[in-house]
């Protein structure tokens, strides 16, 4: 049996979005998919207390992924 590394599970959007907040971790990033722009980990969970949004999960592989 292999366990694949969880960074190898992302989407090219999330390897995006994780590139750019790596480079600005002080700030909420809304990242644009579509139509809309969604937060995810911390930020959905600061963004959903702080602006009373309903905060939901994406699963994809072993883990879910916060959103907003």
């Amino acid at each position: 049996m292999t366990h694949e590394n969880p960074a190898q599970l992302d989407t090219p959007a999330m390897r995006q979005y994780k590139a750019v907040k790596e480079q600005y971790p002080q700030y909420i990033l809304l990242f644009r998919m579509g139509d809309f722009y969604e937060m995810f980990y911390e930020d959905a969970k600061t963004a959903s207390r702080v602006l009373g949004l309903t905060l939901t999960a994406r699963s994809k592989g072993p883990t879910a992924v916060p959103l907003a």
